[in-house]
């Protein structure tokens, strides 16, 4: 694999300048001022509005400063790097809809996104046709990438092109299970999902690894993610004796759900996965959500080296949305792109290939290659496209915010 430093950031005094200098990701005497630049559009999709445009809004604006940072500092000679993002509002066939619209143009050469793994599950075949390179910094259905029978010991990579800079549920379900068994001493729980590919998917790799410990499902139930009345299904949980609830689902009904539960009597805190993980999650919630956890991709931003820059550039540019759980996601995933298109075009004799279908299809050969010191920590991908990064961390409100608690890499026994 070809090793890569990632950048060296600097901000500058005057308010929303960006400067960096490249640690060793350029090579010597390469200006790139030669001549007119080829414009590189990386795609984009993520819900920009609606109830999730928190998270989306976090990792569009991430992906643009990557794109930035690549432009300042001529990352790559004579390429100039432009975003364009589309909006899919958190449903599937809008999110298909997008990903023939940026296959359909040929200036994009690869995309970033989605949030969704149900939007990005409707999205891999059309990209794939296209041998466009689809990196998402936020989906964690482990079938994405495994296959249907992952679960079976089957895994089987179904795209070639598809990869991910966030870990899977695969293994964050698992985390969050044996944190509540061993740690908070939890043995009785109740589960819920909203029935998405997501929420399912994620309520069933943590069901089973409670049980496997040693802990009691008391109680089941699906929900409607489009619902916002869950009365009945909050007094069952109040009812239940459970030490907690475990919602399987997004932060728009996560948040409703779990403040209903506990209108309805029931003192036990409600725990997620890293859809729960945002600000918006306690702002719908209320001051109810004390005690409240929920995991999340990676290690908090705050305590990595790697993204003090990152984070320090982003407060610069003056964004008005946080860039949320999966910023630095979503930045490392633009970045891998870029570094991709750096190594097209310096085994291309200084260009890209004339042809923009074999152009794309080498580009999403190299992001499989791509290695390098990204905001998260280290970004690569296995065999399968998924993340080489398998930290996880567990947060619990505490004061109207996420305080991480724990923060570790799942080992299977």
């Amino acid at each position: 694999m070809r090793h890569r430093s990632l950048f060296t950031l600097t901000a500058l005094a005057t308010v929303g300048a960006l400067t960096l200098s490249a640690c060793g990701s350029r090579d010597e005497g390469g200006s790139g001022d030669s001549g007119e630049k080829k414009t590189v559009v990386i795609g984009l999709d993520s819900p920009l509005t609606g109830d999730l445009s928190a998270l989306g809004l976090g990792i569009k604006n991430s992906a643009e400063l990557a794109v930035k940072v690549a432009n300042k500092e001529n990352e790559v000679d004579g390429i100039e790097f432009k975003l364009k993002a589309l909006d899919d509002q958190g449903q599937a066939g809008t999110g298909q809809q997008n990903a023939t619209k940026l296959v359909a143009d040929e200036e994009v050469y690869a995309a970033v996104g989605p949030l969704n793994s149900h939007v990005g599950q409707s999205m891999q075949k059309v990209f794939a046709n296209a041998n466009m390179a689809q990196v998402s910094p936020a989906n964690t259905a482990p079938q994405l990438s495994q296959g249907p029978d992952w679960q079976k010991g089957k895994k089987e990579r179904l795209f070639e092109n598809y990869f991910r800079t966030s870990t899977t549920d695969a293994v964050q379900g698992p985390f969050a299970a044996r944190y509540l068994y061993e740690k908070k001493k939890f043995t009785k729980g109740y589960i819920i999902d909203d029935k998405k590919t997501y929420g399912a998917g994620l309520a069933g790799t943590f069901t089973k690894e409670f049980k496997r410990l040693g802990g009691k499902v008391v109680g089941s139930d699906n929900v409607n993610p489009e619902d916002r009345d869950f009365s009945a299904v909050a007094t069952k949980v109040a009812n239940s004796k459970a030490d907690f609830v475990y919602i399987g689902s997004e932060y728009p009904t996560g948040a409703p759900l779990a403040a209903q539960i506990k209108k309805a009597g029931g003192k036990m805190p409600t725990v997620g996965g890293d859809a729960l993980f945002s600000a918006e999650y306690v702002n719908l919630h209320k001051k109810k959500s004390e005690g409240d956890m929920a995991t999340s991709v990676g290690a908090p931003l705050e305590t990595l080296d790697t993204a003090r820059e990152f984070m320090k550039n982003y407060k610069a540019e003056g964004y008005k949305e946080a860039y949320e759980a999966y910023g630095g996601y979503s930045y490392d995933s633009a970045w891998a792109i870029i570094q991709a298109v750096k190594e097209v075009v310096e085994k291309n004799d200084g260009e890209l290939p004339g042809d923009h279908q074999e152009a794309r299809k080498q580009i999403a050969e190299a992001v499989q290659d791509v290695k390098f010191e990204g905001v998260t920590g280290t970004v690569g991908f296995d065999k399968y496209g998924d993340t080489l990064n398998k930290q996880l961390t567990v947060y619990e409100v505490k004061g109207g915010k996420h305080k991480p608690v724990e923060t570790g890499t799942f080992k299977e026994n």
